[in-house]
């Protein structure tokens, strides 16, 4: 073989093994496990944490989505928003139907997302849809926590969701969190318990880490979409390239961040190196 054969073949397999890895990066998906400790609680939890399914469908009725949940038996399911996508088409349905089988087994505390927050933000062009969703989940047995925190009953942990203001969604520029804006919101966290902050949008982890949340939990990004090595995640939904939070666990301070890189994708309809995520953390007594 000529040097120019062997270029061309190597570009051949090159654009196999991507398109191969497009395929299965966004049709399948994975469990990924985060095990972390506190002296707050005396014994294990076990959530699972769900983001960025965006009308997303793994087999008939997410059977397979909820098939792996069910394997892992947590004591509660957390969304980190944007189980739907806000568009024209009404397709809420799909997030409606799974919330509901979820909610048949699970207490679930609901995050939201842009997306969910959208239909709202946007009442001309949306109508009545986040009434309606809201409804439809809420009757499903699921908690919505808009800029509120509920008690989960067997650990002293509290379960906040923040509903951050559009402003801070904006593309291609980040804008600067008042000083203030996540207290008033919010409230002050109380340290006597195990915090978790449901917060969607995870560029404004150095912020959330002011609270003093023990645990902050996050999507939105996708996982950067296409992944390279060393690099990490190529563009965020904002339009940066390889953004800093991009999948994975992060501190700032005494503040753990679990960032998912979701379950579904949306606008740019494939992923590369880069498979979904089913997020599964367990929560251990520290001398355990």
């Amino acid at each position: 073989m000529t040097w120019m054969e062997i270029l061309l073949a190597c570009i051949v397999i090159f654009i196999v093994v991507c398109l191969i890895s497009i395929w299965h990066a966004s049709t399948h998906f994975h469990k990924v496990f985060y095990r972390l400790s506190s002296d707050k609680i005396s014994e294990p939890v076990k959530f699972v944490l769900l983001s960025d399914l965006h009308d997303r469908k793994y087999g008939k009725d997410n059977e397979k989505l909820l098939h792996a949940i069910y394997e892992e038996n947590p004591d509660a399911v957390l969304v980190a928003g944007d189980m739907l996508t806000a568009l024209e088409e009404r397709k809420e349905k799909v997030a409606e139907h799974f919330i509901r089988a979820l909610g048949e087994r699970y207490t679930i505390y609901y995050g939201l997302g842009n997306h969910e927050a959208k239909m709202g933000w946007g009442r001309k062009r949306f109508g009545n849809r986040y009434e309606e969703y809201m409804d439809a989940i809420k009757a499903s047995g699921a908690k919505v926590l808009r800029n509120e925190f509920m008690e989960y009953p067997k650990e002293p942990i509290r379960i906040y969701g923040l509903d951050m203001s559009h402003r801070y969604y904006k593309r291609l520029q980040k804008t600067r969190m008042e000083e203030g804006y996540l207290e008033e919101t919010l409230g002050r966290m109380d340290a006597q318990y195990y915090n978790i902050l449901l917060a969607h949008n995870p560029t404004y982890f150095e912020d959330y880490a002011k609270l003093h949340p023990d645990l902050v939990l996050s999507g939105h990004v996708h996982g950067g979409l296409v992944r390279l090595p060393f690099l990490g995640g190529v563009i965020s939904p904002a339009l940066k390239l390889f953004p800093k939070y991009d999948g994975g666990k992060f501190v700032q301070g005494d503040s753990t961040m679990i960032l998912s890189r979701g379950l579904g994708i949306h606008s740019v309809e494939f992923r590369m190196w880069n498979p979904a995520e089913l997020v599964v953390i367990e929560i251990v007594p520290k001398d355990k």
